[in-house]
């Protein structure tokens, strides 16, 4: 217990001494995120402790380090303002007309109504382009006013006379939108670099992935999880509130090719949710502090997008024990970042609504590479494992279902035979039995003649002869040893 809360105050001392750091360097985007998490942390050590003047001095330490928490957003305020002002050259010559012409000129003034200032009368191409748009309205010239375009036109991507956008960025659809649902939210990127904005948006950001529950053999017990920790606080949020909110963290862990990222497209899919599906390089930046940035923007856009699932594949490879001779800074700052969004994150929280929560789904082939903190944060830790024969089956079927089988293909002795292999093994083998007609078809053919072969001709059924010389040339690709290493992990760090 004594070193627990050691290492606390040690990670509280680190996080506190970082934000100053960044602030000093100027570096205010990731000196907030410090600042922010280490008086969470403060927050939540007051609560623990029960000594009343250590908890004072601990409130006055939580205050201080708020106040300076405030002066570096009031820095970058400061300096956002100075962002979106428009610089003046004092020596360029000032001209009375408009820096920018309107996109649509306003209609000509009938005589008796033209102010003694003549307005600059469009030119002939401009006047055919505002012939040729019907769908803009033009508001009537009445006795002692001047005609001008209507402010609002009703086609996007039309600018009134000051400049000022007619109609908001069309966003995304979402997942289950019809062409007649209303249009999906759109990200406000003002205060981030819009690069790294669209770069998250049209590289990430997924809102249907296809994948079906249906999609997916046997693992019924991973199904049954992720569907209580998704689903059910969406159908029924007034019970997922307090000590039975949602599970803000799911790690999936098992053999590869066993069905984790396709469970993974499946919550997205099912659920309904924004899906983000997260690698090592997106994450990663060769300018310093960037990568933090994109972590802290990927948390930001998903508590936007919520309900949203942050799916994080191969996850050993962003957030590796720490500590290691051979970690590099920055890789430490990224993985403090992404541990600091996360505490951050939670699901509903006292009287916040689990539709709007934001679920991290992991997964790995090497759970016993996490660090420590991360494995915390991941609160629910569920194994994988290889199909079981029923399941073995489900795959056949699945995998075969586009296919022509032959009378003699008996599946449940194929079964059988594949017994220890994965999911990703057992569709490779589907794929080369079914290519097996196809090759003896073509032996001895010359190109010429293979390019004449029809359609039908290639069409013959899959015969359990097919099958059997398959099997002969793909053996399975995980070994009993491997699956003992993931047996004892989830004996000691399981949590299903």
């Amino acid at each position: 217990m004594q070193l627990l809360f050691s290492m606390n105050l040690a990670e509280i001392c680190d996080n506190a001494k970082k934000g100053r750091e960044y602030a000093l360097l100027g570096n205010y985007d990731s000196s907030i995120v410090y600042y922010q998490g280490v008086i969470q942390q403060i927050h939540k050590h007051c609560q623990s402790l029960r000594d009343p003047a250590l908890k004072v001095k601990w409130q006055q330490v939580r205050q201080e380090l708020t106040e300076e928490y405030e002066q570096v957003k009031g820095i970058m305020g400061t300096l956002e303002s100075f962002k979106s002002e428009k610089p003046i050259d004092i020596l360029a010559p000032q001209s009375e007309e408009r820096p920018e012409d309107p996109a649509v000129w306003p209609p000509p003034t009938p005589a008796e109504h033209r102010n003694p200032i003549a307005v600059k009368r469009p030119s002939s191409a401009v006047k055919q382009q505002r012939k040729d748009s019907p769908g803009l309205q033009h508001r009537g010239a009445g006795p002692g006013g001047r005609g001008q375009a209507n402010p609002k036109p009703d086609r996007p991507g039309f600018r009134d006379a000051r400049g000022t956008k007619a109609k908001e960025d069309k966003g995304k659809k979402g997942a289950g939108d019809t062409p007649g649902d209303v249009e999906h939210k759109k990200f406000d990127g003002t205060g981030h670099d819009s690069d790294l904005v669209d770069s998250l948006e049209r590289d990430i950001v997924s809102r249907n992935p296809n994948v079906h529950w249906d999609d997916i053999a046997d693992l019924e017990d991973a199904k049954k999880l992720l569907r209580e920790a998704v689903v059910l606080p969406m159908w029924m949020p007034d019970f997922f509130k307090g000590i039975r909110r949602p599970w803000k963290g799911v790690l999936m862990v098992g053999p590869p090719g066993t069905g984790k990222t396709m469970l993974a497209k499946a919550v997205a899919t099912e659920c309904g949710t924004t899906f983000f599906n997260v690698s090592s390089s997106t994450l990663t930046s060769k300018y310093r502090g960037e990568s933090e940035k994109l972590v802290r923007l990927l948390f930001e856009m998903a508590r936007f997008y919520a309900p949203t699932t942050i799916f994080i594949d191969e996850i050993d490879s962003i957030c590796g024990r720490r500590g290691t001779s051979d970690e590099h800074e920055a890789s430490r700052r990224v993985k403090s970042e992404l541990l600091v969004q996360m505490d951050g994150v939670g699901g509903a929280m006292d009287n916040d609504d689990p539709s709007k929560m934001v679920m991290v789904l992991a997964a790995t082939n090497f759970p016993w590479d996490i660090d420590e903190a991360l494995r915390r944060r991941l609160e629910k830790r569920i194994y994988i494992a290889l199909p079981t024969a029923v399941g073995r089956v489900e795959l056949l079927k699945i995998n075969l279902r586009e296919v022509e089988l032959a009378g003699d293909v008996n599946l449940d002795l194929i079964a059988d035979k594949i017994e220890g292999y994965s999911g990703a093994d057992i569709t490779n083998v589907c794929r080369d039995a079914s290519m097996m007609a196809m090759r003896r078809r073509i032996q001895g053919l010359s190109p010429e003649e293979i390019r004449a072969l029809s359609k039908d001709e290639l069409q013959m059924p899959v015969t359990m002869e097919d099958f059997t010389l398959t099997l002969k040339k793909i053996s399975k690709s995980v070994s009993a040893a491997d699956l003992e290493k993931y047996e004892a992990w989830m004996a000691e760090f399981g949590s299903v």
